[in-house]
């Protein structure tokens, strides 16, 4: 008997039926996989099913076959499991530098590594709205741009903005364009930050990824190799708050033994610590001393105490006074 039309593809939709449609509470029984096919406009028998399923299993795909009746046929594993599928659903929800829209593209894509019936599972996940996301669409281009920069070792020049009353982008320095060296892209607080060096002061600085406008490659080789080597990029996050430099100073903290688990998470695992007494530990850490790092300290209230050195110390109060002297200030 001829061979029917489509017989060269029929192989890749059986691949594709068990891809989209079967799991292991959906197999995809012989009947059901000669409808498929049969709708695709290609003509199939039992015997060649079974021939096919064994060819797909003989390239690595990991079909069970049941047996019982009505029997059928499941992928036992993928390339993602359903439980990693979760996990980065949960990672592009919780991203705040991706925006509502891309998130749902991105999870719609990734429904696509699993069965359909699974997939329903990652949808009733999703859960994008009134979340805190990115406005600008363009952040995806951006990094692509930055990262093609590093590849080809050239600047890169871009407007660079902040946030206006508006709810609205506007870019700083009356739009001028910022000229830097890319060195290194890191996610650190929920956003994406570029490490990059500034000829202009001649040191290294952040600027947040998704405040970046129109990034281009210049044809000017990058600057800052020397100083980019010598940040450990490791202890580069524990060190600094809210990515905003400070002078690197080594401190010594007292605090309440409840506190551990924040110092761990802060500081990390190898943060040197420890006990003081029966109620309190000590902790030594080196961090960049900014507003942010002492904003962070307020927000633990009591239960944390700058010790050391004296400066920092006197530099933290007069930051807590001249936030109370505004408040005593209102009420007069």
């Amino acid at each position: 008997m001829p061979k029917s039309t489509g017989q060269k593809l029929k192989i890749l939709y059986l691949a594709k039926l068990l891809l989209e449609r079967s799991d292991e509470k959906h197999p995809v029984t012989t009947k059901e996989a000669i409808d498929y096919l049969a709708a695709q406009g290609i003509r199939a028998e039992r015997k060649s099913i079974y021939d096919d399923m064994a060819a797909l299993e003989d390239i690595g795909m990991d079909i069970i076959s049941i047996k019982e009746k009505p029997g059928g046929y499941y992928l036992a594993s993928r390339q993602f499991e359903l439980p990693e599928l979760k996990l980065l659903v949960d990672a592009v929800q919780a991203s705040k530098f991706v925006t509502t829209k891309k998130s749902r593209e991105l999870i719609a894509k990734l429904e696509t590594l699993t069965s359909h019936s699974e997939a329903s599972k990652l949808h009733r996940q999703v859960v994008v709205a009134q979340r805190s996301k990115s406005q600008n669409e363009q952040i995806y281009y951006s990094v692509d741009e930055i990262y093609a920069a590093m590849a080809a070792n050239v600047q890169i020049q871009f407007q660079y903005c902040e946030w206006s009353v508006k709810k609205e982008l506007v870019p700083r320095k009356n739009g001028d364009f910022y000229h830097v060296s890319p060195w290194l892209l890191t996610w650190e607080d929920e956003n994406y930050y570029l490490i990059a060096f500034d000829s202009d002061s001649d040191k290294l600085k952040y600027y947040r990824v998704d405040k970046m406008l129109h990034p281009e490659q210049t044809t000017t080789p990058r600057k800052g190799r020397e100083e980019y080597e010598k940040i450990d990029v490791a202890q580069f996050a524990k060190k600094t708050f809210g990515m905003f430099a400070g002078e690197e100073t080594d401190v010594v903290l007292k605090a309440e033994l409840p506190m551990v688990g924040v110092m761990l998470d802060r500081f990390g695992i190898d943060v040197a610590m420890r006990p003081l007494d029966e109620t309190h530990f000590r902790v030594r850490t080196r961090v960049d001393v900014s507003r942010q790092f002492f904003g962070w300290l307020t927000g633990l209230g009591k239960s944390v105490e700058i010790v050391s050195p004296v400066s920092v110390r006197e530099a933290y109060q007069n930051y807590l006074k001249e936030i109370l002297g505004e408040y005593e200030e209102s009420r007069k």
